[in-house]
C-alpha cells in the first residue's frame, strides 16, 4: 500500500503532493514501483495535528481518488470521515482506511456495510492532539487484541461483514516506542483474530528514535527508510497481510524476499 498524502502538514512528505494533479501523479508512479493499493489522504493524522473541515478533505481527496480509480488503481481512502468515506467510494475507492476503527464518527461502519468495499479497522484511543496520554498498557500486545475484537464485534453488528474486514493494530498511536515494538512482535498473536494485518510503520517516530545520533537527536524521517525495509520483511514473514508505506519499490522487494523466504521454510 503506497502512500499519497494530499496535505501540506503530514509528518513525513507534507506538502509534496499537495494538490490534485501531483498527487494523481504519485499516486501512478507508486503503481509504477510495484503498489497494489494508493492510501489517498486528506487529513493528518500525525501526533497534534488539528482536523481540517469536512469541505476541505472531500475537495483534497475525491478529484485525486476519481482520477486514480479511472486509471485502473486500486484506491483505499484515509479517512475518519463516514461522509467522506461515501464520496470516495462513490468516486471509485474499494477501501475505507479508517485510523479510529469507527470511533471517531459512528456512521462509518453503516457506510461500510451499506457500500460493500473492505474496511480497515484501526486500534485508536482517540484523535492526534491526546492521544499520546492514552499511550498506557499493561500488556500492550494483549489488551491492543481485545480492543480490536471489540471493535470487530461492533462494527459487525453494523452490517459490515467479516470479509470486508483488515486489522492494523496502529503503530504510533497511543503508543510509545517500546509499545510499538512489542506490538511488531506480536503480530502471530494478532494474526489469531482471523483477520488480515495492515501494518504502517513507514517512517515512524519510533524508527528515528531507535536511529538517533550518539547526542540523542531522532534521525530525520525521510532517513528511516532503510529501517522501514526491516520492518516491513520481518512483517511481512511474521504474517502481515499488507504494508502501508511512502517509499513503494524496495518495501515491494522486501515483501517478495519475505515471500520467499516463507516458501522455502514450508518445504523443508
Amino acid at each position: 500500500m503506497g502512500v499519497v498524502n494530499v496535505t501540506p502538514d503530514s509528518f513525513s512528505d507534507g506538502g509534496k503532493w499537495f494538490g490534485a494533479d501531483a498527487a494523481v501523479q504519485h499516486g501512478l508512479d507508486l503503481v509504477n514501483q510495484g503498489a497494489d493499493i494508493v492510501d489517498v489522504g486528506g487529513e493528518s493524522t500525525r501526533p497534534g495535528a488539528a482536523r481540517v473541515p469536512l469541505d476541505e478533505e472531500l475537495a483534497r481527496v475525491v478529484p485525486v481518488i476519481r482520477a486514480l480509480a479511472a486509471d485502473g488503481v486500486v484506491v483505499s481512502v484515509d479517512t475518519m470521515r463516514a461522509e467522506v468515506a461515501r464520496a470516495a467510494v462513490e468516486a471509485g475507492a474499494r477501501l475505507v482506511n479508517d485510523v479510529s476503527g469507527g470511533l471517531a464518527d459512528p456512521e462509518m461502519p453503516r457506510v461500510v456495510a451499506d457500500t460493500g468495499v473492505s474496511y480497515v479497522v484501526m486500534h485508536w484511543r482517540g484523535h492526534s492532539h491526546d492521544m499520546e496520554s492514552r499511550a498506557v498498557y499493561t500488556d500492550v500486545v494483549t489488551e491492543v487484541r481485545e480492543e480490536l475484537s471489540k471493535r470487530v464485534d461492533l462494527v459487525m453488528a453494523e452490517g459490515v461483514t467479516e470479509e470486508q474486514i483488515v486489522l492494523d493494530p496502529g503503530l504510533g498511536f497511543a503508543k510509545n516506542a517500546e509499545h510499538n515494538w512489542a506490538v511488531l512482535a506480536g503480530i502471530p498473536q494478532l494474526a489469531e483474530l482471523g483477520f488480515p494485518l495492515l501494518i504502517g510503520a513507514s517512517r515512524k517516530r519510533f524508527l528515528g528514535r531507535l536511529l538517533a545520533e550518539p547526542d540523542g537527536t531522532p534521525r530525520p524521517f525521510s532517513r528511516s527508510d532503510d529501517a522501514t525495509l526491516a520492518v516491513t520483511a520481518l512483517a511481512a514473514h511474521a504474517g502481515a497481510w499488507c504494508v502501508r508505506v511512502h517509499e513503494v519499490g524496495p518495501n515491494a522487494d522486501a515483501v517478495r524476499v519475505a515471500a520467499a523466504w516463507k516458501r522455502a521454510g514450508a518445504g523443508t
